[in-house]
C-alpha cells in the first residue's frame, strides 16, 4: 500500500527535523571536541547533514506542507536523539553517530523508499537514495578514525541507541482532512 501526498510530507519534514537536529548535534561538537581528526570529520559530516536538511526542506514545498517544514518525531524517537546528544567522550560521539545513529538513520530511508511509489515520489527516492549513498561514506570515513583511546570506547553507546530505536514508530502523522459532499 502506497502512502498519501499527506503521509510523505509528514515524513520528509520528519527526516528533515532529524537532520537539522544532527547537524546542530555535530556543530555543538566541533568545538568540544578535542581531537582533531574527529573535530574535522564532524565537521565535514555536519554539513553533509545540513545538504540534507536543505534538500528535505526543499521537497517538502512540492508535497505542499511549505518550504523546509519541519515535524517533530515521536517522543519515543526524541528520546533516541536526545540520548545521543548527551555522549560526552569522542569514542561515545564518534561509535554513537557511526554505529548508532547512522544504521538507524538508513534503515528509516531504506523502510521510506520502500514503501513509497517510485513514480509520484521520485523526487523524495532520489534525496534519500543520495543520503543513503552519503550515509555509507561517512560511516566508512568514521570507520577509519584510528585512535585507539577513541575507536571502540564507546561502542556500548551504540547498542544502545540502537536498542533504544528498535521498534520505535518515528513519524507523527496529521489526520486527514474531512471532506464534506453537498447533496
Amino acid at each position: 500500500m502506497h502512502m498519501t501526498v499527506r503521509e510523505r510530507a509528514d515524513w520528509i519534514a520528519t527526516f528533515r527535523y532529524i537532520n537539522v537536529y544532527l547537524m546542530e548535534t555535530l556543530a555543538r561538537w566541533v568545538p568540544s571536541t578535542p581531537e582533531m581528526e574527529v573535530k574535522l570529520l564532524f565537521g565535514r559530516h555536519l554539513w553533509e547533514f545540513a545538504q540534507h536538511a536543505d534538500a528535505l526542506g526543499k521537497r517538502t514545498a512540492a508535497l505542499r506542507v511549505g518550504l523546509h517544514a519541519s515535524r517533530p518525531p515521536t517522543d519515543a524517537f526524541m528520546s533516541v536523539l536526545s540520548r545521543f546528544t548527551e555522549a560526552s567522550t569522542a569514542g561515545e560521539r564518534v561509535d554513537g553517530l557511526y554505529d548508532g545513529i547512522l544504521p538507524v538513520m538508513a534503515g528509516l530511508y531504506e523502510g521510506y523508499v520502500q514503501r513509497t511509489d517510485d513514480l509520484m515520489d521520485e523526487g523524495s527516492v532520489r534525496i534519500l537514495e543520495r543520503a543513503l549513498a552519503d550515509f555509507k561514506r561517512m560511516t566508512l570515513e568514521g570507520d577509519r578514525i584510528d585512535l585507539p583511546a577513541i575507536r571502540g570506547s564507546g561502542s556500548s553507546f551504540a547498542n544502545e541507541l540502537a536498542e533504544l530505536a528498535d521498534g520505535v514508530s518515528v513519524a507523527d502523522f496529521r489526520p486527514e482532512p474531512k471532506i464534506e459532499t453537498v447533496s
